[in-house]
């Protein structure tokens, strides 16, 4: 499938992670974390460029070793723990039009994803584009379910948070979805702002919930190296299959 639009890969990577020091370029299996998004978009059939959104230099120079671009840094008021990712995405975008590079669709790719492959990314552009609608997120399947989660009442009381029965069988749950942060695709016009809420983004792509991490502390960060490392063993004995 080809299309005539200019697409726009955009990769946040704030330099004061919480969490995790330097959460965006620690090493995960020998790469640093940013990298694994990177390399994906640089896969894509249809992403035209890559930018790294940050205010870290040491953030942009790991960006650019690995093939994306990053042609001016996060003003600090973009840096902080109240800046919004649409915030960064709207000024990036601004800022790359006042260059002289303007874009027909943006796609967001949160560094802290590192199992979203090209074939996901792309997927999930070409659904976007077929489909007519003007904004795509990415969702997985929960693991646990709501009709098992409770909040407390006032009195301690247990409140089910779906008004349902929860007596039934697990295999006839009906499936639910959260987003998982992997992918967001958005038309750029008008309705593309700073009121923007990438959550909420009209179209579902649908994935596999075995690639849904997401780095946010450490334990995050050693499920992701055991499952990358699983993913190439499989690959090293599908690969002597194939060859004898």
């Amino acid at each position: 499938m080809e299309y005539k639009d200019k697409i726009l890969a955009i990769i946040p990577a704030r330099a004061g992670s919480k969490g995790i020091k330097d959460k965006n370029i620690i090493d995960l299996n020998g790469k640093p974390l940013i990298a694994y998004s990177i390399e994906a978009a640089k896969k894509s059939k249809y992403i035209d460029r890559i930018v790294v959104s940050t205010d870290g230099e040491q953030i942009a120079k790991v960006a650019k070793e690995w093939g994306a671009d990053v042609p001016f840094l996060r003003p600090d008021y973009l840096a902080s723990d109240t800046a919004k990712t649409i915030d960064a995405m709207v000024h990036c975008i601004e800022t790359l039009k006042e260059m002289g590079d303007e874009y027909d669709y943006v796609v967001l790719l949160q560094p802290t994803q590192p199992l979203r492959t090209a074939k996901h990314i792309d997927e999930a552009i070409e659904q976007l584009i077929s489909s007519g609608e003007e904004s795509l997120v990415s969702i997985s399947k929960v693991k646990d379910h709501p009709i098992l989660i409770r909040t407390l009442d006032d009195t301690g009381h247990v409140v089910n948070l779906l008004n349902t029965s929860s007596t039934q069988r697990r295999q006839d749950f009906p499936d639910y979805y959260k987003v998982n942060g992997a992918i967001y695709v958005n038309k750029l016009n008008e309705n593309f702002n700073l009121e923007t809420s990438l959550n909420d983004n009209r179209l579902a792509y649908v994935m596999n919930e075995k690639y849904d991490v997401d780095i946010d502390e450490l334990l995050d960060l050693k499920i992701a190296e055991l499952m990358l490392t699983n993913n190439l063993s499989l690959k090293e004995k599908e690969r002597k299959v194939k060859h004898g």
